[in-house]
């Protein structure tokens, strides 16, 4: 399954923590296993339940979360410097990570829809993606970003790279809402 993550998520091989690389991999690996949804499916899914129609995948949106994320964190190395410092693996980490928790929020009813699960009505996807990334022992730090980057993260104090992947996800689901 870890070459197959990989495939997915091909940023992965940019975090230089290797340790945090596989701790990455060894996340999605444990939520797929726990969902009712396999790796082939993050490209089926929808990446929200919010919006009445769309045929952006979840895989895509989280891509696209991650591309922008970096491109922020870069402008923000380039323009800042030393100011702000930006630790570039929890970035791609938890940009990889923000939504890992969709695949147990997320099932599909009688009829191949994708709705709301049971366990998805208890606990969002932030809160029961950093318990996933937990669980596997990712660093606090990246736990931290899976679980502000929603809502959520309203009622804490963000870091630096939870701010980035915070707005690289509003920015890549905003002007889905026409």
């Amino acid at each position: 399954m870890k070459n197959e993550i990989i495939k997915l998520f091909p940023k992965i091989m940019d975090i230089k923590d290797i340790t945090l690389r596989e701790k990455t991999i060894e996340c999605w690996k444990k939520a797929i296993e726990m969902s009712p949804f396999s790796l082939e499916d993050l490209d089926k899914i929808p990446f929200t339940l919010l919006l009445d129609k769309t045929d952006i995948s979840l895989l895509k949106h989280t891509n696209a979360v991650v591309n922008t994320s970096i491109k922020i964190a870069e402008s923000f190395i380039e323009n800042y410097g030393d100011k702000m410092p930006i630790r570039m693996d929890y970035v791609i980490s938890g940009a990889i990570l923000h939504d890992v928790g969709k695949v147990l929020e997320f099932e599909k009813d009688k009829d191949g829809k994708v709705v709301k699960s049971h366990y998805g009505k208890r606990l969002r996807h932030p809160v029961s993606g950093g318990i996933i990334a937990s669980e596997v022992g990712l660093p606090l730090e990246v736990v931290h970003i899976i679980v502000a980057h929603s809502k959520e993260g309203d009622f804490t104090k963000r870091s630096t790279e939870s701010w980035i992947i915070h707005h690289a996800d509003f920015v890549n689901f905003e002007p889905f809402k026409g």
